[in-house]
């Protein structure tokens, strides 16, 4: 919603909002822009009355401002219809879809064809991405170009559209990354996730083209009845992009993509981590096919830098490593951890979480958020957000997951919110420990927090 706000500002729209309580790096970026951003939602926001109130995903029936809008009638759309409408039609609209790794995917892309324009003016790259993409500074681009690319959601539209965002996009050419049941609150299984994936690629026209994650059972069932060219990317001998000799060396990942049993080039990048090689080679397979020079691909990667709030280096103190990552998964965890391991493979890894996403919050993926957090050499819990949301039969109970780490070995403890994690892990903190903070919100603060009691904590 921000990086729309900002879309709309940039065609010459003047642009107000609501929220509960915005947080960085979003609010961050609205404030740069000037644009006002009211807290809390109130009837009184909408005076004087917009042209047109655009309602986010988040909001439902009893919202003040929603409730005004339905009893004057005002004019409202979903932000995915209005993306559509506004930015999309008549330009080739690139998505990138997935359970994982498409914020950074649909950033690396961008990129790519951002570092091509050099060349070819025409190649710049209007995007709208769901976080701030370093190499940028921003979430959003808008240029009189052909090309548009942006981050498809599988979360639903609005109160009023319940289907996916991604279904408004009516991609051209399509990555998809993974496949796995996320968003335990609007989907009711994994079939029903795998549905919404299916209609997304129905939508991909003869001509256009799909990447897609070789590594998944679930990818390959949405795949299956593709109309138009698709291409495999992964580990797998049989992969149209497959990667080989996968290595973390000099502070740099490193790896080779091979085509049909030739090498088609060597690849390079800052960030760390089997899943950004993936997410890199899915960018990279998308570009060529679309035309873009593989030197430019190259130079892209090698000079990509990260998104905000993804293995973000957030302080180093004391020789304790800080870092934010956007945990919403039990997986997106365990990637994160393991790169984690990768890069620090002599630290002391400390995983801090608030279950905070509403897959996170529900038990249905207890055991595998278990086993992911197993990972880590210790362990830091917060109590689930808003739990009076989550009924008590469906709702992740924190204490049964410290009691499972700590019985198989993984020192783990339980803390109501940030405050009191910081209290207890400051103390315990030594030179060379890297702390990973997984949250998808503000957690309370924690990131000014933590850095701030260790710098006055007395050794």
């Amino acid at each position: 919603m921000a990086s729309l706000a900002g879309l709309l500002q940039l065609e010459g729209h003047r642009i107000s909002g609501s929220d509960k309580a915005a947080y960085p790096p979003m609010s961050d970026l609205l404030h740069a822009l000037g644009i006002p951003v009211l807290e809390p939602y109130s009837e009184s926001n909408l005076d004087p009355a917009p042209d047109l109130v655009v309602i986010g995903n988040a909001l439902s029936r009893g919202n003040p401002e929603v409730e005004r809008v339905l009893d004057e009638r005002m004019p409202f759309t979903s932000m995915a219809a209005l993306v559509r409408e506004e930015f999309l039609k008549g330009r080739e609209s690139l998505v990138v879809a997935g359970t994982h790794g498409k914020t950074t995917t649909t950033s690396m892309l961008s990129w790519i064809y951002q570092v091509a324009s050099h060349q070819d003016a025409g190649l710049e790259p209007s995007f709208l991405i769901g976080g701030v993409a370093e190499n940028f500074g921003t979430s959003f681009q808008l240029r009189p170009t052909h090309t548009f690319i942006i981050e498809g959601d599988e979360y639903d539209t609005a109160f009023f559209d319940k289907g996916p965002k991604f279904l408004h996009y009516f991609p051209d050419a399509l990555i998809l990354t993974h496949v796995e049941f996320d968003h335990a609150d609007i989907y009711a299984d994994l079939e029903a996730v795998k549905i919404a994936f299916k209609r997304l690629v129905n939508l991909v026209p003869r001509r256009g083209l799909l990447v897609a994650y070789d590594g998944s059972p679930n990818v390959t069932e949405c795949i299956s009845k593709a109309f138009c060219r698709v291409e495999r990317y992964g580990f797998s001998a049989e992969s149209d992009w497959q990667i080989r000799n996968l290595r973390h060396a000099d502070g740099k990942t490193k790896w080779e993509v091979w085509q049909h049993g030739e090498l088609w080039s060597e690849l390079a990048m800052q960030l760390a981590g089997e899943h950004n090689a993936l997410n890199a080679t899915a960018a990279a397979a998308l570009a060529a096919g679309q035309g873009i020079r593989k030197d430019a691909i190259r130079s892209a990667l090698a000079s990509f830098k990260s998104v905000k709030r993804r293995l973000e280096v957030r302080d180093v103190i004391r020789g304790i490593t800080i870092i934010d990552d956007f945990a919403h998964h039990p997986t997106a965890i365990r990637e994160t951890l393991r790169a984690l391991r990768s890069v620090y493979p002599d630290a002391r890894i400390w995983a801090v979480l608030e279950p905070r996403s509403n897959t996170l919050r529900r038990k249905v993926l207890e055991n595998d958020l278990i086993e992911s957090l197993r990972l880590a050499d210790r362990v830091m819990m917060a109590g689930v957000y808003q739990q009076q949301r989550i009924p008590d039969a469906e709702r992740l109970h924190p204490e049964d997951v410290v009691d499972a780490l700590n019985a198989a070995g993984t020192p783990a403890e339980l803390h109501p919110d940030a405050t009191e994690i910081v209290e207890s892990i400051a103390p315990q903190l030594k030179s060379g420990d890297v702390v990973a903070i997984l949250s998808n919100g503000g957690f309370d603060d924690i990131y000014e927090k933590l850095p701030a009691r260790v710098r006055v904590r007395q050794d």
